[in-house]
């Protein structure tokens, strides 16, 4: 009868320590789902700066800057989802890359020190979001594994509470290769 009872506890002590450690793993990719967050939020408040520092120089680049400020807003009120975040951020970062292009057609632009700053700001956020983009897909892989090895596929079922998570993938302008012309 002991025996059966050490059998026992070791098998709830096992069921219980797995179903831990995913819940401790979906957590992980809540949590880095909010940097990403994060970072994209401030990237968002950097960009309104950028357009009005660039509106100055290069009035007459109209259409560029509208499409800065509609892909802000589409990326300001996009979905929760990780597919939807992702293509919201595809859009924006193409017309961000029109916008410091600018910076090259202008050079007093580029001169312009509050420029410069809100250029570099802007660099380290993007450095940051793809660090937390990079961090978040860890998480994602880390959870993944767990979810559908033994014996984390035969404990996910109690509870209801996991499932799979998207990664977060670059879109085809984040993949496109920047060109870089020396005059």
């Amino acid at each position: 009868m002991g025996g059966i009872l050490a059998v026992l506890a070791v098998l709830v002590w096992w069921v219980v320590r797995t179903y831990n450690r995913l819940i401790r793993l979906r957590n992980q990719t809540q949590a880095s789902w909010a940097q990403i967050d994060v970072q994209l939020k401030r990237r968002h408040e950097l960009i309104p700066n950028l357009v009005e520092g660039a509106r100055g120089y290069a009035t007459h680049e109209r259409a560029t800057f509208e499409a800065v400020v509609a892909a802000r807003g589409v990326a300001v009120g996009s979905g929760p989802g990780v597919t939807d975040k992702a293509a919201a951020e595809d859009v924006l970062t193409a017309s961000l890359g029109r916008l410091l292009a600018l910076g090259e057609s202008y050079p007093q632009l580029k001169a312009d020190r509050h420029f410069a700053l809100l250029q570099e700001e802007l660099t380290s956020a993007e450095d940051k979001t793809a660090y937390a983009r990079q961090f978040y897909n860890s998480a994602v892989q880390s959870y993944h594994t767990a979810l559908e090895s033994f014996p984390g596929n035969l404990v996910s079922h109690l509870g209801g509470a996991h499932g799979r998570r998207e990664y977060f993938e670059a879109g085809t302008a984040a993949q496109d290769a920047a060109q870089v012309r020396f005059a």
